[in-house]
Order: structure tokens, then C-alpha cells, then sequence
């Protein structure tokens, strides 16, 4: 949807809205999953990760009359994947699907949900390098179980699929792919290890970030954005020090859900633009890319906004640095700065020990390019701006 800017922070005067239909939050709702099972029918497929924490559920499941097809996902979800797990929802006759897991989780399950009542290969429905036909028939009713706090993924209407042969993430996107149900409860990544907990808490502070400045915000979302971006900072820290930090977690949580709502609703910028050709090509964790080019990214945009963007977006750069840094007069170079020291302290590496050689940057620009992320993009940057983002993310 293209709508109208606004004159007071830059959002747009029309906006539409699409979320969950209903959300749950709170410390120790995951329990609570037995109360819908009757509602969303006998038999449901459940995906889960290979060491999934949420192994009490299926025999809670089962005790309410529900017989469980369990599908593991262990890796970032590829079409070949997808496929299979369609093959079994269907044998298994499923009415339902129950995600529980982390962001890959949550896609695979989401693109399941979709592709259980929809015929044709899964290349059809791809943007990009797909067909991009809409969904004939409704998505079977899903439901969202995060277990880690970085994707947003139980808010969104799209899955993003890895597709290995041609090196890149995509995403299978339509208006009914939201979840019947979202569950999120914060006692679900109590386990979840520092790294881990730095580079997902990292995804959800940039999309509550790219959300805020980008060309679609709205006043929905930027609400969503302030409220995230402030329990994200003043929590990260404190989650990767003490995991079992349930106030942290639950901050993190709510930061994680705003962010996919904002993100679904709004859009994002140059940093997911990257981060799909880099996670495809190179089969990186989504929310460590996200981590390692946040600050350089937003180096750039700063630097982009101020010698050709307008005041309004000027001014989203500096209130971001405010919400950043706690300190009413920061200017946008200060959050810049932060945003530096933060991921210098949190255990994240750079593109280069990741492994992407300086060799690939002119392939992956391109398809950066063609991104649907990059379309949000607060300035459209050009190639030495895009070449300069993937320097500074990999020193």
C-alpha cells in the first residue's frame, strides 16, 4: 500500500493494519495451549526445532484429545524442506499447525499453514525468484509459540524460505498467513544461550529501528517502535548477562512481538535488503547478519538522510538516537555511535568472520537491491553507499 506522508514525524496519513487475531502474552501461557486445541481440531502437525523446548506441549496436546504429527525443522527453512513437510501434514490429514520454536520455526510453519490447502509447487507463491501467484485458498489456522525473542515471526504475513540453488532468501507473503493465535511466553527462552540472545534481541531492535525510519511508517507502528526500542535497550544487556532474567526475557519478548507487528504493518530497509542474499548465499543465522550490519548501515542512512533526505526523516534519525543513547539532546551521529560501542560489547561478529569475502560484495549488491526490504528504505542508496555498508560491517 502507497499512502500519503504525514507533516508531524513523516507517517503516513492513510495506513492499513493487519495482526495476530489473537495475542497472548505472559509467563507461563505456553500452558495455556490445551484450552484452544478443541477449537482448531483433532489432528495438528507441530513443528518444532530439533531441540525444542517445548517438548511438555505435545503430551499436553495429546491428553486434550489431539493426535500430533511432529515435524522437526533444524535448519533455516528451504523449499525441498517445505515440500516434505507438506507431504506429511497432508498424509496425516491435519487441521492445524503449532509452531514452536524459533524464526525459522515459526516460517516453516507459517509457509505449511499456507501450502497444506494450496496445490502447486512452492516456487509458485516465491517473490522475486517465484511466480509470486496469491493463495487460492485460506491457510490452514496456525499457531505461534516463540522461543526466542528476535523475528517478530508471530506477527507477520510472511515466511521467508531459504532457496540454496539460487543463493538467496525469499519470502512466500500473503494477508492470510497471520496466526489464529499467538502465544508468547517469555519463560520459553529462559535457556536460550548468550550469543544467541544477543543476536536475536539484535534482529528485533533493528526492525523496530528500520520500522521507525522507514518510507511507510505510520502511527500504529510508531508507537510500536518507541515502546520496543526502549524495552530492547534497556534489557539486551541484562538477558545475554543473566538468562534467567525473566523480567529481561519478558522485555525482550514484547520487543520481539512489537517489532513484527511494526515491521508487517510499516516495512523495513537496507539491512534486511542485505540480509536475505547474505543468509541465502552464505547459509548465515539471520539475526547475526542483522546484528553485524545495523550499525553500518545506519552510518550510511544517516549520512544519505542528511544530504538528500527531508527534515522529517532527519528528524526520525535524531529521535532514534534519543530513544538510544537516554539523553534528550542526541543528535543522529550520537546513536550512530552507540549503536557501535552496543554490538562491540555483545558477543557479534562481523561479515568478515562470518565468512563473507570481499570478493562476493558486487554479487550481493544486486540482489540487495532487488530486495522487497530495500523498497522501505528511507533514501534509495546507491552503490557505493550500498558498498560502503558491507566495508564497514565486515572491519
Amino acid at each position: 500500500m502507497e499512502a500519503a506522508r504525514g507533516d508531524g514525524m513523516g507517517t503516513t496519513e492513510r495506513f492499513e493494519w493487519a495482526g495476530p487475531t489473537q495475542v497472548v502474552f505472559g509467563s507461563g501461557t505456553a500452558a495455556r495451549l490445551p484450552e484452544w486445541a478443541a477449537e482448531l481440531g483433532p489432528r495438528a502437525l507441530v513443528v518444532t526445532g530439533r531441540t525444542s523446548r517445548c517438548e511438555k506441549i505435545i503430551p499436553d496436546l495429546e491428553n486434550a484429545g489431539v493426535t500430533v504429527t511432529r515435524f522437526v525443522v533444524d535448519n533455516e527453512p528451504t523449499l525441498d524442506l517445505i515440500e516434505h513437510g507438506r507431504a506429511l501434514g497432508r498424509a496425516a490429514g491435519c487441521d492445524w499447525v503449532l509452531a514452536c520454536g524459533g524464526g525459522a520455526v515459526l516460517d516453516a510453519c507459517k509457509a505449511l499453514a499456507a501450502l497444506l490447502t494450496n496445490h502447486g509447487p512452492v516456487l509458485d507463491y516465491l517473490e522475486v525468484i517465484g511466480q509470486g501467484k496469491p493463495l487460492l485458498q485460506a491457510p490452514l489456522p496456525w499457531v505461534a509459540m516463540p522461543t526466542t525473542a528476535g523475528t517478530g515471526a508471530e506477527a507477520t504475513r510472511n515466511a521467508v524460505l531459504t532457496c540454496p540453488k539460487e543463493g538467496v532468501k525469499v519470502s512466500l507473503r500473503h494477508r492470510l498467513m497471520l496466526p489464529r493465535l499467538a502465544l508468547v511466553d517469555p519463560e520459553l527462552a529462559l535457556s536460550l544461550p548468550p550469543d544467541l540472545t544477543a543476536m536475536t534481541g539484535m534482529d528485533a531492535l533493528t526492525q523496530l529501528l528500520e520500522a521507525w525510519v522507514c518510507l511507510r511508517a505510520n502511527p500504529m507502528t510508531d508507537a510500536l517502535c518507541r515502546e520496543g526500542i526502549e524495552r530492547a535497550v534497556r534489557s539486551l544487556p541484562k538477558a545475554v548477562a543473566n538468562g534467567h532474567d525473566l523480567a529481561a526475557r519478558s522485555d525482550l519478548a514484547l520487543a520481539a512481538l512489537f517489532s513484527g507487528m511494526a515491521l508487517a504493518n510499516a516495512g523495513l530497509g537496507a539491512v534486511h535488503g542485505f540480509a536475505a542474499p547474505l543468509g541465502g548465499r552464505f547459509g548465515l543465522p539471520h539475526g547475526a547478519v542483522c546484528a553485524a550490519l545495523l550499525p553500518a548501515v545506519w552510518t550510511v542512512n544517516v549520512a544519505a538522510v542528511q544530504q538528500r533526505g527531508d527534515s522529517n526523516q532527519q528528524d526520525r534519525f535524531r529521535q532514534a538516537a534519543v530513544w538510544l543513547t537516554g539523553q534528550s539532546h542526541a543528535q543522529a551521529e550520537d546513536g550512530v555511535a552507540w549503536l557501535r560501542e552496543w554490538v562491540h560489547r555483545l558477543p557479534i561478529p562481523n561479515l568478515s568472520a562470518l565468512g563473507v569475502p570481499a570478493a562476493e560484495w558486487p554479487t550481493l549488491i544486486p540482489l540487495a537491491q532487488r530486495a522487497s526490504s530495500m523498497k522501505a528504505n528511507p533514501v534509495v542508496l546507491t552503490e557505493a553507499e550500498l558498498t560502503h555498508c558491507l566495508a564497514l560491517a565486515s572491519d
